[in-house]
């Protein structure tokens, strides 16, 4: 999973919206040619009137201005769709923890938003307003219920040791970790990470492995330019460094009450997940074919593909295709093979190799609803 993926969401509800799902989603198409200067507007407010919550974020903003952005997007897209709407928003409340979110920030968060809008939407009234105020009023509370449970449960981070560090290639290493408490999470999913070289600047990587009898958390990470937490982990890190982690996240887990196969797509440092995923079907005692399909530039970069063999071997149900750009596209690889209408999809890599699975899969007897990835900000045209 690259440093940006966002949690997977549903496509959107096919019901008529709401009156106030329509007076929101004007707000958003007017401000939409504007939206940077919107979400600045809105951190200038929010940092003059609560000047005590510039230390929660990070000294760059401009992730974080997007985050903002595609939140509203989403919720906007799915406000009339509560089971949708619901995983989503509880999902970014517990999320918040880690970053010292408190409930007594919302209504500040709230005020600026209103603010922001108020100056940059070309149509502001009453119903507007209204519409707006209900519309945060709900979601805010959602994440703040979510966030209250999760308190209950587990801590707001943890603190994870690096126990070793191997550089695969000059941009590639494959670390592990020991947390300092119990980490509980499904092989396919992913956590957010904080180095100490880059406080309060957190970046999602998906686990190498399904979960190990001795706690140990396995991660690859590949150096990407401007990447200062990718970077920090491949050339700074060592072992003996601690960093943080945020709660597991994700839904690209093996639907384990169905023995449909399974068939694995994994870009780059994508063949993580994949590799959790074969190992969690092979701890379940499963024989249901796995199909991997290992996306690479060249030969060198396959830099996991003696693991991925070595399994191969072991699991007589498995196999394993290494598919590098002399080959074509990685999805397009895969309409050499099959049928594939008995399989669940799982797609982890670049965007633009998530969206051309997404794009061939259905193509070639996978619907839709059994194509499993973390992309769907990106993915729905909100980004």
């Amino acid at each position: 999973m690259t440093e940006t993926a966002e949690p997977r969401i549903p496509p959107a509800s096919a019901q008529d919206p709401s009156p106030d799902a329509l007076l929101v989603r004007r707000t958003l198409a007017e401000i939409d040619p504007v939206a940077d200067k919107v979400t600045g507007y809105f951190y200038a407010l929010l940092f003059i009137h609560h000047p005590e919550l510039r230390g929660l974020f990070p000294a760059a903003m401009d992730t974080q201005r997007d985050r903002l952005l595609k939140a509203l997007l989403i919720a906007a897209e799915h406000m009339d769709n509560p089971d949708v709407l619901g995983p989503y928003l509880k999902n970014l409340g517990r999320g918040h923890r880690k970053y010292g979110t408190t409930a007594a920030h919302y209504p500040a968060v709230g005020e600026a938003l209103i603010g922001a809008l108020v100056r940059y939407a070309t149509t502001w009234d009453p119903e507007t307003e209204g519409a707006w105020v209900r519309t945060y009023t709900k979601i805010s509370q959602i994440m703040i219920d979510a966030a209250a449970e999760d308190e209950e449960h587990r801590p707001p981070w943890w603190h994870a040791e690096v126990v070793s560090h191997d550089l695969r290639t000059p941009d590639i290493a494959v670390i592990t970790l020991r947390p300092d408490q119990p980490y509980p999470f499904l092989a396919g999913q992913y956590t957010m990470l904080e180095t100490p070289w880059w406080p309060r600047v957190w970046r999602h990587y998906s686990f190498a492995s399904a979960p190990r009898p001795d706690g140990l958390l396995s991660l690859h990470v590949k150096s990407v330019p401007a990447g200062w937490v990718s970077g920090a982990l491949v050339h700074r890190a060592r072992p003996g460094d601690v960093l943080r982690l945020g709660p597991p996240s994700g839904s690209m887990t093996v639907d384990h009450s169905t023995h449909n196969g399974l068939l694995c797509l994994g870009g780059g440092t994508g063949i993580a997940p994949i590799k959790a995923l074969v190992e969690d079907v092979a701890e379940h005692g499963d024989r249901r074919p796995v199909e991997v399909f290992y996306g690479a530039r060249n030969d060198h970069d396959l830099y996991d593909i003696d693991t991925m063999l070595r399994l191969q071997k072991t699991f007589p149900w498995l196999n394993v295709r290494p598919v590098t750009e002399r080959q074509g596209r990685l999805p397009e690889a895969v309409r050499q093979y099959g049928p594939w209408a008995e399989y669940d999809a799982y797609l982890s890599g670049p965007l633009a190799m998530i969206r051309s699975g997404v794009d061939i899969l259905p193509g070639v007897g996978i619907p839709t609803d059994r194509i499993r990835h973390d992309f769907p900000a990106e993915l729905a045209g909100t980004s």
